[in-house]
């Protein structure tokens, strides 16, 4: 089951320095995916990709540029791409890297496991499902990723494999019911946070394999704090909503200390 020729779809890039790798990641996602609209959200790039962007758009009518006033995050540059989207009614908002880390041509299979089902809220581009893979990691970034996703899966008690993922396919009515007044993360916690608030409202996820591969030119926004973000984050979530579903259990020696 595909989507209908109705359904429209808004693949969301957000950029900081990415002047080198935004055209051929604009061109081939038109390419896989021809009917789909493209919102790049430029946080100020001094490298000159928001400029560039503003090319593209004026040579395409599907491309479209937000411009923000500096380097304010990656979860907020997507809460602008999705309040964006969800005012112009596009049906699917989709996330995805500029780096070229992301293949556009798995989009169409995303696409068609997120239209299944009306219970499927979610669909991740996973990494770490059969048939998932990376090229040209370092072994320690391919170790970050696998350790991370398994301490969300112990701590929240995910079966998603790939919580950390940023390729992704939202279906807008779950992205309608989330409070984004409530969302701080600003690293990769972000997308676990989605993850569970996608679970919470009751929708399901389905993930997709790809094939990852490192980023051709640039350099990697990952950073020791981002990692300590998540760290800390996933632990306090952990404890967060074991005191819900144990409310009892937990007070009890709280009361007796």
């Amino acid at each position: 089951m595909t989507p209908t020729p109705r359904a429209r779809t808004l693949v969301i890039l957000p950029t900081f320095n990415e002047r080198q790798n935004l055209g051929r990641v604009v061109e081939r996602t038109l390419r896989a995916l021809p009917s789909t609209h493209i919102l790049v959200v430029d946080d100020d790039s001094p490298d000159g990709t928001g400029i560039f962007a503003e090319t593209l758009a004026a040579s395409d009518e599907r491309v479209h540029v937000l411009h923000r006033s500096g380097k304010l995050g990656l979860g907020a540059a997507y809460i602008t791409g999705f309040a964006w989207g969800l005012e112009r009614g596009y049906d699917w908002l989709i996330e995805m890297d500029a780096d070229g880390s992301h293949p556009p041509e798995a989009l169409p299979r995303m696409l068609e496991a997120a239209s299944a089902s009306d219970s499927v809220g979610l669909v991740i581009g996973s990494r770490w499902v059969s048939g998932g893979s990376v090229e040209d990691w370092p072994k320690g970034r391919e170790l970050l990723s696998r350790v991370a996703n398994t301490y969300a899966r112990i701590m929240l008690g995910l079966s998603v494999r790939d919580a950390t993922a940023g390729y992704r396919v939202y279906r807008a009515a779950v992205l309608a019911g989330f409070d984004f007044a409530s969302v701080d993360s600003k690293g990769y916690c972000f997308q676990i946070d989605l993850t569970l608030r996608t679970l919470d409202a009751g929708f399901a996820i389905a993930e997709v394999p790809i094939h990852f591969r490192e980023r051709e030119f640039g350099v990697s926004k990952m950073s020791r704090a981002i990692v300590i973000e998540a760290l800390l984050k996933v632990t306090g979530w952990s404890f967060t909503r074991r005191v819900r579903r144990n409310p009892s259990e937990t007070a009890l020696p709280l009361g007796n200390a």
